[in-house]
């Protein structure tokens, strides 16, 4: 799919930013949504990261999206904020000082190790009933090569690190990230060191 315009990345963010602010105090998202253009109802997956003073609070996606994106990323904002094990739910009182960033996802498509590029593709590898998800933007904060890539997502996935050398499934995918408007006087990492949680698909 095409890049999202900057207006439809806008309307994504307000959509997320409305979910989160319902979920923390327990009520129900409204059923009702403007307008929305065929990308935004189109299905896809997505991630929704959420961080509070330069820290991971909360991160959780689709992998591949069987709802409207814009379900999905309201979907995954709320979960990401009550449903993450890695954190205590976000209060009402946090939701000013949460920071929003969406990942679109293309779709999976397994590939040969050799073929992921750093800084282009996410990487999802599984074995059996593990896997372990890391998105694009990881390796490029962690100053990874490719090796040491697959390596912490074999890891992320519970696996031996060179699982991805022993018969470990490996999907490659690349995302459209991006987030709302930074305070000028904080600085956002790019990512965290972290596994991204991964919900049904």
């Amino acid at each position: 799919m095409p890049p999202l315009t900057e207006e439809e990345r806008r309307i994504l963010l307000g959509l997320a930013r409305e979910a989160l602010g319902l979920g923390v105090r327990g009520q129900a998202l409204n059923e009702q949504v403007p307008s929305l253009s065929a990308a935004l109802v189109a299905p896809q997956g997505a991630f929704v990261t959420l961080r509070k003073q330069d820290r991971l609070r909360g991160c959780i996606g689709h992998v591949r999206g069987s709802d409207p994106l814009y379900q999905t990323v309201r979907e995954c904002a709320v979960a990401a904020a009550l449903a993450d094990p890695r954190f205590p739910p976000v209060a009402p009182e946090e939701v000013p000082l949460i920071h929003i960033e969406i990942s679109v996802l293309s779709v999976p498509q397994v590939v040969a190790p050799e073929q992921i590029e750093v800084g282009k593709h996410g990487v999802l590898i599984s074995q059996g009933r593990q896997r372990g998800l890391l998105l694009p933007q990881v390796a490029v904060e962690w100053h990874w090569e490719r090796e040491r890539f697959l390596e912490e997502t074999c890891v992320k996935a519970g696996l031996p690190g060179d699982a991805w050398r022993h018969g470990a499934k490996i999907e490659a995918f690349t995302a459209e990230v991006f987030g709302e408007p930074l305070d000028s006087t904080t600085s956002e990492p790019l990512a965290e060191k972290s596994l991204h949680p991964i919900r049904s698909e």
